[in-house]
């Protein structure tokens, strides 16, 4: 909770921030004095209940949208010694984390993977692929385990849950800003919307929202590396440092859904400019962070 209401007052600051420098610079009375006649106030609110909404809703359902894309069966009552020592092994990290027993789940795939999720650090999924139980040793696995439960513990869940939905906010915000402008200004019209409203609109949240999900994955992949860092604490650096070196050697590449890519333990590797859109850091630089850690 601390966590969500320091999120929010920053964001809170910075729109003050915004609105200050738009009045002082005077831009309000430059689109007034062209006829724009912007509501800013009603326009911020209505994209914040659209922009948070829409993530908060992902959120509370992300359990659900998880077990749906992946096939991921819960282990109600474990079968089988395998079964019975991924429960323990979760509820004993999860123990050591501070943090409730998640449910914990197996997903048929034959890449070694997994992945957590859930609106509540208290009530989280945690769950595995049939390829990583069948490739890894049980070291590896439990070293895998300890990130998702340490992804679990930071909360970083709800924190990517607020950061999407701020910049959602300000995408759907500043879009409509620029569209409206144009409408007005260029098109000349001067009641209700025209058809450059609409275009410009959407060309500026297209064009917006891409450069904006780059800010969400620069957090998704610092997520990745503060994880690696609590499953070493778990499991110990080496274990972990084994795991990712095992993950690299997998000759096929980690596919998953993209509903729940964001949220494994292993995402697929790019170049050049594309790197600012990869939810994970390349294999190799979080294998030399943990032996930097490892010191």
């Amino acid at each position: 909770m601390k966590r969500v209401f320091l999120f929010l007052a920053t964001n809170l600051a910075i729109t003050a921030v915004l609105f200050f420098v738009w009045n002082l610079l005077g831009v309000g009375s430059i689109l007034d004095e062209q006829g724009v006649n912007l509501q800013l106030g009603p326009l911020l609110l209505f994209c914040a209940v659209f922009g948070m909404g829409g993530s908060f809703i992902s959120l509370g359902i992300s359990k659900w949208i998880a077990k749906r894309a992946t096939g991921a069966v819960v282990i109600e009552e474990p079968r089988t010694q395998t079964e019975q020592w991924l429960v323990e092994t979760v509820r004993q990290q999860a123990h050591a984390a501070g943090i409730g027993m998640p449910e914990v789940a197996v997903f048929d795939s034959p890449d070694p993977n997994a992945f957590a999720t859930g609106a509540r650090r208290d009530h989280a999924l945690v769950a595995v692929s049939t390829g990583l139980l069948h490739r890894m040793e049980q070291e590896e696995v439990a070293a895998v385990l300890g990130h998702e439960i340490s992804h679990v513990a930071n909360g970083d869940m709800i924190t990517l849950t607020l950061i999407q939905g701020v910049v959602n906010t300000f995408v759907f915000f500043f879009s409509r800003i620029i569209g409206h402008t144009v409408d007005r200004v260029v098109f000349k019209t001067e009641r209700g919307y025209g058809i450059g409203y609409y275009v410009t609109t959407i060309a500026a949240q297209i064009v917006l929202g891409i450069l904006a999900s780059t800010i969400v994955m620069a957090f998704s992949r610092r997520r990745e590396f503060r994880a690696d860092a609590g499953g070493a604490r778990l499991v110990g650096a080496g274990a972990m440092i084994g795991a990712l070196e095992r993950l690299k050697a997998s000759v096929d590449q980690p596919h998953l859904p993209e509903e729940v890519s964001a949220l494994a333990i292993s995402g697929g590797q790019k170049r050049g400019f594309a790197r600012f859109f990869m939810s994970h850091p390349p294999l190799d630089e979080r294998i030399e962070a943990l032996k930097q850690l490892a010191g």
